[in-house]
């Protein structure tokens, strides 16, 4: 064999090599592109339902940091009166949260610290339509504010049902408290949010405060999602709207409304899937 023959030859497994390498990274430009036209566009498009209440389609989905970061998800939405909602959550076990202020920063950590109660300790702020929340509610668990449910409000200006407002909110779970790159007290979240939403609804409903409950499409499914403070969330992507009882009368049952089937299928499966 001539020195030209035995140098082609010795090119062929590199340029096989390579071509190999060029397909495996076209396979998976491929697969990374229909992964996010799935999550971004189809799905958002499929699952997609406002029947019930249209004039939320185009109210902001989540929160923002004061600084423009994106916080946690819009889940939850009650129609009322300023005094319906107060009345009703209330009457649900949630209280009122303190303004954060130097004041309540400092209760705040003397209840984590001495472990305490603080059942009034602050929120952190979140922006919705360019401003804090107008009301934070909460519910402690353990003994101090280390654990507890919370939920922000923002009234959503111009938009009403019947005559009544809306108000818009962010029902998590805080699992831990922290600390803010400004040196300000905060809390970390559990990342299924979905679970704090139903907790609050299955709250509001126990009080026999609750009229009429129903879904539309919050920010679409999200899997390993992160807030501004870098915890991890997961949610099936929808936004129950609460009508909250008018006049604050009892009623015995709870008017559900029905999914569109192809969301019911999706719950479902993503209940299953969560589940193991």
């Amino acid at each position: 064999m001539s020195e030209s023959e035995r140098g082609a030859g010795s090119q062929h497994p590199n340029t096989f090599q390579r071509r190999v390498e060029v397909i495996v990274a076209v396979v998976a430009a491929c697969a990374i592109a229909l992964v996010y036209a799935a999550t971004h566009w189809i799905a958002p498009t499929l699952f997609s339902h406002f029947e019930y209440a249209p004039e939320l389609a185009a109210l902001p989905k989540r929160t923002r940091t004061r600084h423009h970061a994106r916080g946690d998800p819009i889940n939850i939405a009650l129609v009322g009166t300023e005094e319906e909602l107060d009345s009703a959550m209330h009457a649900a076990g949630w209280v009122l949260a303190d303004k954060a202020n130097r004041a309540s920063d400092v209760a705040i950590a003397k209840s984590v610290l001495l472990d305490r109660p603080d059942p009034n300790a602050p929120v952190s702020q979140l922006y919705l339509f360019n401003r804090p929340q107008d009301f934070a509610f909460e519910r402690q668990v353990g003994k101090s504010a280390r654990s507890r449910h919370h939920v922000r409000f923002w009234r959503a200006d111009g938009v009403n049902r019947d005559g009544r407002p809306v108000w818009l909110g962010d029902a998590t779970f805080d699992l831990r408290v922290g600390v803010t790159s400004e040196l300000s007290p905060t809390h970390h979240i559990a990342p299924d949010v979905d679970q704090e939403r139903d907790t609050l609804v299955g709250n509001l409903a126990s009080a026999r405060l609750v009229d009429t409950l129903f879904t539309v499409s919050g920010m679409g499914i999200r899997v390993e999602s992160h807030n501004a403070e870098g915890d991890r969330f997961d949610t099936d992507g929808e936004l129950d709207v609460v009508i909250l009882s008018p006049g604050d009368v009892p009623h015995a049952r709870v008017d559900t409304l029905p999914e569109p089937t192809i969301v019911a299928i999706k719950d479902r499966l993503w209940r299953w899937v969560h589940a193991h």
